[in-house]
């Protein structure tokens, strides 16, 4: 069933590149944007070391870095899709932290709705996911609604930015950002990526280029959270992970790749290693791309942008195989899950 819903088209605005293509290839080459702020510091009073747009301003914070990335994204989506009309948006933002509040959310959300910058193609946006995870539960319910034919398309877009000085204080606080004095941390990043869903008898009739099937989606909830007092064992992930494979035939359609939101945090990479033990027998290869030494970890964006690395690994011929397993974890504690499979449209083998 989840097999009639396609990735048609997919954008990017990072560290790295304008684009979803220039973003990829980047990775690809391991060109790295991570560098020292000419400004802010971190919890020593250290230049911090961070990845950024480069063509933000360095004093540019908050909501405002937000809007433009999502507007490039969409602006992007736009030229791709042509004169389609424009679908329903779900947007994915961060979670509630200092420096990005539940008013701050709404404040996206209305800007996107009303925002003109990308001509006429305005689409409707509500609010779809938050965090790491966020992107891969939207897409559980685009492909929900895609499937249940009260929807033929969908867009859904990821943005985060940690390039606030509340935000980097809070992580600062936690020991979170990476450096001396940090035994575990991670580089903040910020980006923006989106995918538009399509329902296979769209993608067919407009002759739109299916760049991925939508194989399967799980979400779960993990308990033990980060800084929690107890230790992560990975069942959340697990689940999400097993809720997105059930549709496999195995050992034939075994993953091939996996494209996660590790940071280099010692709480992601065990919760992984232990839902890795749950559910190894669904991967060919247990290795992951997670290229946070190019554009730092980039939130709310990660799971999109995930999903924009393995459709142009299929798209430039480079991928190891023809599934992929794509995964996140926000910090409230929702995982997801998603599995790819490189489509056998025809028009994309032309």
């Amino acid at each position: 069933m989840s097999a009639s819903v396609h990735i048609v088209a997919v954008a990017a605005r990072t560290p790295v590149g304008l684009t979803a293509e220039e973003s990829a290839a980047s990775v690809r080459a391991g060109i790295s944007r991570l560098q020292l702020h000419p400004f802010m510091v971190n919890g020593l009073g250290k230049p911090l070391r961070c990845a950024r747009d480069g063509l933000l301003e360095a004093g540019t914070q908050g909501l405002s870095r937000l809007r433009v990335l999502a507007t490039a994204v969409l602006e992007e989506l736009r030229r791709k899709l042509g004169t389609l009309e424009a679908p329903r948006l779900l947007l994915v933002l961060p979670e509630s932290r200092p420096g990005f509040s539940e008013a701050d959310a709404l404040s996206m959300v209305e800007a996107l709705t009303s925002d003109r910058g990308t001509g006429s193609w305005s689409p409707r946006v509500e609010l779809g996911g938050r965090g790491h995870a966020g992107v891969l539960q939207a897409l559980e319910v685009a492909e929900q609604r895609l499937i249940s034919g009260s929807e033929e398309l969908s867009v859904v877009l990821g943005v985060d930015s940690y390039h606030d000085a509340d935000s980097l204080d809070w992580l600062a606080s936690q020991f979170r950002l990476a450096g001396e004095g940090a035994r575990t941390g991670f580089i903040p990043g910020e980006a923006a990526a989106g995918l538009v869903l399509a329902r296979s008898s769209l993608q067919r009739k407009l002759g739109l280029v299916s760049l991925a099937r939508v194989r399967g989606v799980g979400t779960a909830t993990e308990t033990r959270l980060i800084h929690g007092d107890e230790e992560v064992l990975g069942k959340g992930l697990a689940r999400a992970i097993q809720g997105a494979t059930r549709g496999l035939k195995l050992p034939d359609e075994a993953l091939d790749s996996v494209y996660c939101d590790l940071n280099g945090e010692r709480y992601r990479t065990e919760e992984w290693g232990f839902a890795l033990l749950r559910t190894q027998r669904v991967l060919r290869d247990s290795s992951c791309v997670a290229p946070v030494d190019c554009w730092g970890d980039v939130g709310a964006a990660s799971g999109a942008l995930s999903c924009v690395l393995a459709t142009q690994a299929w798209a430039r011929k480079y991928a190891k195989g023809p599934r992929a397993l794509v995964w996140g974890g926000s910090e409230s504690g929702l995982r997801a899950a998603a599995v790819l499979e490189s489509s056998s449209d025809p028009a994309r083998r032309a």
